[in-house]
């Protein structure tokens, strides 16, 4: 079945029908997705100069306004470095010290001499931040899989385990490296390197710690690491034949969602882009040559290249925060039309049922609009740029326990915090963007950091940042 057969829309699903035993959600009358309403910036902000909410215009940069940066709501307590890749994480380790990581470069190589240079280093940069102002580099992890994990980095908050696997844009042998950062976060401790991870691109973790799951994008690949014994982990599982980003799990780790990025056709280089949702309840339990049962599928209008999708709870039902990254500039019949491809942004799901997700909302930029993708808001700085401009990349919520708030790397648009309170009307709140001369490159997973009221995020050409929420924004955090 082709994707615009599967199309959902804002409304009530309608009609659905079981593919190969799982079911997929379609409407009759798709709704196309809509920017949310503009953030109300407050005094101290230093807001954007054009209606156009998200864009940084060329003008800009001419004038040099674009390097003050573009502030509503929040400010700039903390800086680091000046490069930064896909993941920015926190952790409070049983001695009470909270560390960030981050790795260092989107692809490897591509900053070696400037980061020996400024002092940032290779690999995953370690910071103490005990003083959220002042951020200090504690160490540098240069072990394979952490030189470059690309967007496989994750810490568990229950076993205190930073995982990485080896990865470049496309994928890579899969070399596995565990660290304990629950000792001591600012300097972890290399546990094991080993090949469990099969291949390198994306992960996931169960929330208990035990299993992490490597996405290998390229080799077609999901496989289960049981780390039960970090020391020496072991394949549980390969599953192949899908094309998977980012894996997240229920409370419980029995239901994965799978950020599927569609697999090659005749007509396209990635076709049938979705979120799946798996039952994974076999591996969690350890069964004997366990099985991942797909349960739901669901696409929806304007999907680009699903990333990953955010587990929350609220009022009783279970949702995820998904986001798709860049365009969907593969295109049909492999063609590369960046112009007229369309920008996926960011969607609230509600997969209460999973044999029946929902879309329930959209989450995106007056800038990721068709009609807003003009020839002059593409000549601005980076925008044109198939791997960035104007789009989005990562999402995270600060706790899956009813969040209010929502924070979204938007790589050309910087950091953007949304109020999802309201999960079908949610609307932007706050923003923080500081680009380069060649424009921002918001990348990476932001971190949140509640109690001082802080976002934490990277930025590909301009490092390490700490953003404080302000003008009431950081009510919503309490």
């Amino acid at each position: 079945m082709g994707a615009l057969q599967r199309r959902i829309g804002l409304a009530v699903v309608t009609a659905g029908m079981v593919v190969g035993g799982a079911f997929v959600a379609t409407a009759e009358d798709p709704v196309p997705p809509q920017a949310v309403p503009a953030a109300d910036c407050g005094p101290g902000s230093r807001p954007e100069t054009t209606s156009l909410q998200g864009r940084v215009p060329k003008a800009d940069f001419d004038s040099g306004r674009a390097q003050l940066g573009y502030t509503c709501n929040t400010e700039q307590v903390g800086r680091h470095g000046t490069t930064g890749g896909f993941k920015t994480l926190r952790y409070t380790d049983s001695q009470g010290h909270t560390c960030a990581f981050y790795d260092s470069t989107r692809i490897i190589g591509l900053d070696v001499i400037g980061n020996l240079l400024n002092g940032t280093g290779l690999g995953v940069v370690v910071l103490d931040m005990t003083n959220p102002a002042q951020p200090r580099k504690t160490a540098n992890l240069i072990t394979p899989a952490m030189l470059s994990p690309h967007e496989s980095l994750l810490v568990n908050q229950e076993r205190g385990l930073l995982v990485g696997v080896m990865g470049t844009l496309a994928t890579a042998p899969g070399v596995l490296d565990v660290y304990d950062v629950r000792t001591d976060c600012r300097k972890p401790k290399l546990l094991s390197t080993t090949l469990a991870g099969v291949f390198g691109h994306e992960s996931g973790f169960s929330p208990d710690g035990q299993t992490f799951w490597t996405a290998g994008a390229a080799g077609f690949t999901i496989t289960a690491v049981d780390l039960a014994e970090p020391r020496r982990p072991r394949v549980l599982m390969v599953k192949s034949g899908v094309v998977a980003h980012g894996l997240r799990f229920s409370d419980d780790g029995n239901t994965m969602y799978v950020a599927n990025m569609g697999i090659p056709s005749s007509k396209a280089i990635l076709d049938d882009p979705s979120l799946q949702i798996y039952d994974v309840s076999q591996v969690q339990a350890r069964a004997r040559s366990p099985k991942a049962a797909l349960l739901g599928e669901i696409d929806w209008p304007g999907i680009s290249i699903p990333q990953v999708a955010e587990p929350f709870q609220r009022d009783g039902r279970s949702y995820v925060l998904e986001v798709d990254e860049f365009t969907d500039w593969f295109g049909d019949g492999f063609t590369v039309d960046f112009k007229n491809s369309p920008v996926g942004a960011a969607r609230i799901i509600d997969v209460t049922d999973p044999e029946t997700p929902a879309l329930v909302s959209d989450i995106r930029l007056a800038v990721h609009q068709k009609e807003n993708r003009t020839k002059e808001v593409l000549s601005d700085p980076g925008s044109a740029l198939p791997i960035g401009g104007y789009s989005a990349h990562y999402c995270s919520v600060p706790t899956r326990d009813a969040p209010d708030l929502a924070a979204c790397s938007m790589v050309g648009s910087g950091l953007r915090i949304f109020d999802i309170s309201d999960v079908q009307h949610p609307v932007e709140v706050a923003y923080f963007n500081k680009p380069s001369k060649g424009g921002a490159s918001a990348l990476s997973q932001p971190a949140w950091d509640p109690d001082n009221d802080t976002v934490w995020y990277t930025d590909g050409t301009g490092g390490f940042f700490v953003v404080k929420l302000t003008n009431g924004v950081e009510d919503l955090l309490d």
